[in-house]
Parts: structure tokens; C-alpha cells; sequence
């Protein structure tokens, strides 16, 4: 496990005030550069989050318009537009955005590994939104014949992020990411922390009460269920109860041949159904090698149920430990918390209230008003 460096220890990165001492130009027309739509498949968290930007700055009267690979909604608030598919739309973007969009106040380029290039061939201000360098995982995704492959994408996203957005701001979603782009040369005072928020979650529905516990993603390589399972063969004969498992992925076909006893595989869920299994579990657990936040902490955390995770970057940040939850520093000690806090009814209500306070530190309004506060710093600091 990497060496987990204090923050306190660290300089801080230039913070955003929650009420501006003047009055910042806000760009009106404003362009989301991304890889997919929150209707999309395979959408994650990084899909939630420009959804709820994008949602909130055209509540707040800004023009805005997603354009993105497809298949993706037109039914938004705000306008989308497909650049073409999975591949396609790294070479096709441009063109969309000039034949399809025409001009913007502000682009913003959501940089999640593959970039676009967007400061490069378009011509006015841009901001690049980074939720996590993906160095170490280009590796992960083109092992073995395919490492060349992984050598060019860590290269080219390297140069995107430190060469291609030289001149303009980058906003990271979380300490670690920020941390991680001064690693690879990025300048500290270009990089803006906004962190993501989390949905008031409304009524609580029930506690299991037997045990459950919850881990919700992507089922890709990075994200380790594969490994969570050979852990919960380690803690069911302690603990019994059941291991769920929320979400969908490349990787399905093969954890559900590795899946023991009580595993269960729900495949996507509507959000009532995760409101309902995130409110019933006794704790999360987050397996994966490396985050830009963690969003689903958040969203277990609004409903009183702490979470375990590795002590990697974007966990570390979205899970205080031994307060909110606990950050492992090994597979043993991702064990050993499991089964002391599922055998440990006081001490993980005592954690999920916690949670929840800090949870509620975290909303989307206060996200997308920061996150406004840096567009109108890019247009402004753009030329000079």
C-alpha cells in the first residue's frame, strides 16, 4: 500500500471562499467536454458529477451543453450533444463542437485518463476537471501484450494535463487528485480543490437486521471486488450474513464464478433501491486501489452507515478513519475491521452518526457553487 502522507504535513492548495469578497464575471455559455452522459452504461461517478454541475449552473441561468461520446440522453435540462462513439469521439469532437455548438464563454474538459486536447484547437478559455490521475492505473487496464498501450495512454494523458492545459486552471475533487497532479508537474496555484457532493437523502428506510453489507461501482479491474470476495471468505464464517454486490461491469461474468456463500450481484439499481440497501447495510465496503473521491462513501454516509476502505488516494479523503469509518492498510486489516465492526452494533452507530454529520458538510448546491466561482476565474485569468 502506498505511504500515507498527513495533509497537515502538506501545502495547501488555494482555497475557495464560500462568498466571494467580489463579485467574479461568470462566463454565460458554458461546455462540458466529456467521455459519456449519465444515461450511459457505463456512467459512474464522474458522470454523476458533471450532471449535477451542469444541472445546477443552468438552475442558476448559464447556457449549458454536455458534449459527449454516445449512446447519450437528450432529455436533459441542459442540452447534449454526441461527438460519436466510445472511440470516435476523441477524433470527432472537435468537429461536433464547431459544427454543432459553434462557440462558448468557457469549455470545460472533464480529463478522465484518454484526453480530448481541447486547449489546443479551441480558442478561448478552457478548464480541465480532474477526478484522479490515472498513472498506476493505465497499467492495470493494458496488462501483459497490451503494456505499450498503457505506456502511450499515461504519456498522453501526462501531457495533456501538464502540457496542453498550461495555461489555464484545473479543478481536482479531492486533496489526493490535487496531490497527484502536483506529482506530475502541474503548478500549484493552477489547481482549484471542489470537492463532490451528495443528494439530501430524504427518509431513512430500515436497518437490516441481519447482517448485510454493501459495495456498490463499477465492476472493473481497479475497483477489486475480486478481492473482496476472497476476503468475505475470510469473514463470513465469523459474521455470516450476506455480501451485495451493486453495479455492473466487464469484469460481472468472472466475480460471479469467484462469488461464495451469500454473495448476491443486483447488476445497476434504480436510486430508490440503492437508497433503500445503502440505509439497510451495515457498512460499505470500498476494495478499490485508487479513487478521485469515493461519491458512494458520501451517499452511505448521508444514511448513517460507515464505511470500510484501503488507505488510497480519494478514500482517504472521503473517509475519516476511526471516525467515519475505517482506512486499511493491508487485506488482514480490511478483515479485521469487518468483522470487529459487523460484531460491534454500538461502535458502527456511533461511526454512521458521524458519518452523517460530515455528509452533510457535502451537497451538490454548495459544489456547484464553488465550482462557479472557478469558471469565472478561468474566463477571467484567460490571456493574461
Amino acid at each position: 500500500m502506498p505511504q500515507h502522507v498527513p495533509y497537515s504535513l502538506r501545502a495547501p492548495f488555494p482555497q475557495i471562499a464560500q462568498h466571494p469578497p467580489a463579485p467574479v464575471p461568470q462566463p454565460r455559455r458554458i461546455v462540458f467536454l466529456a467521455h459519456r452522459d449519465l444515461d450511459n452504461p457505463s456512467a459512474g461517478g464522474s458522470e454523476l458529477l458533471v450532471d449535477r454541475l451542469a444541472d445546477g449552473l443552468t438552475r442558476l441561468g448559464h447556457q449549458v451543453t454536455l458534449l459527449c461520446g454516445g449512446p447519450a440522453s437528450p432529455v436533459r435540462d441542459y442540452h447534449v450533444v454526441s461527438a460519436g462513439g466510445t472511440y470516435g469521439q476523441f477524433l470527432r469532437a472537435r468537429t461536433a463542437f464547431t459544427r454543432r455548438i459553434g462557440d462558448c464563454d468557457l469549455l470545460v474538459e472533464v480529463c478522465n485518463g484518454m484526453p480530448y486536447f481541447a486547449p489546443v484547437w479551441h480558442h478561448g478559455p478552457t478548464l480541465c476537471l480532474v477526478n484522479h490521475v490515472h498513472t498506476d492505473l493505465w497499467k492495470m487496464r493494458f496488462g501483459g501484450p497490451m503494456a505499450p498501450a498503457a505506456r502511450i495512454g499515461r504519456r498522453l494523458e501526462h501531457w495533456a494535463l501538464t502540457g496542453a492545459q498550461h495555461r489555464g486552471l484545473l479543478v481536482a475533487v479531492s486533496p489526493s487528485t490535487a496531490h497527484a497532479l502536483r506529482g506530475i508537474g502541474v503548478e500549484r496555484d493552477r489547481i482549484r480543490v471542489v470537492h463532490n457532493g451528495v443528494e439530501e437523502p430524504g427518509p431513512r428506510a430500515d436497518r437490516s437486521p441481519e447482517p448485510l453489507f454493501v459495495a456498490v461501482g463499477r465492476l472493473v479491474e481497479y475497483k477489486r471486488v475480486d478481492l473482496l470476495l476472497r476476503l468475505w471468505e475470510r469473514v463470513r464464517p465469523v459474521v455470516g450474513g450476506r455480501l451485495v454486490i451493486v453495479g455492473d461491469g466487464p469484469e460481472r461474468e468472472s466475480l460471479e464464478r469467484l462469488a461464495g456463500p451469500g454473495v448476491e450481484f443486483t447488476g445497476h439499481v434504480s436510486e430508490s433501491r440503492k437508497h433503500e440497501l445503502l440505509c439497510a447495510a451495515w457498512l460499505l465496503l470500498h476494495p478499490s486501489a485508487l479513487e478521485g473521491w469515493g461519491l458512494v462513501v458520501t451517499e452511505a454516509a448521508a444514511r448513517e452507515t460507515p464505511a470500510i476502505a484501503f488507505d488510497v488516494p480519494g478514500l482517504r479523503d472521503s473517509v475519516v478513519d476511526g471516525e467515519t469509518g475505517v482506512l486499511a492498510r493491508g487485506e488482514s486489516s480490511f478483515a479485521a475491521a469487518w468483522c470487529t465492526l459487523a460484531l460491534s452494533g454500538h461502535r458502527r452507530e456511533v461511526m454512521g452518526k458521524a458519518a452523517r454529520d460530515r455528509a452533510a458538510r457535502y451537497r451538490w448546491d454548495r459544489t456547484v457553487r464553488q465550482f462557479r466561482v472557478v469558471a469565472g476565474e478561468a474566463v477571467k485569468g484567460w490571456g493574461s
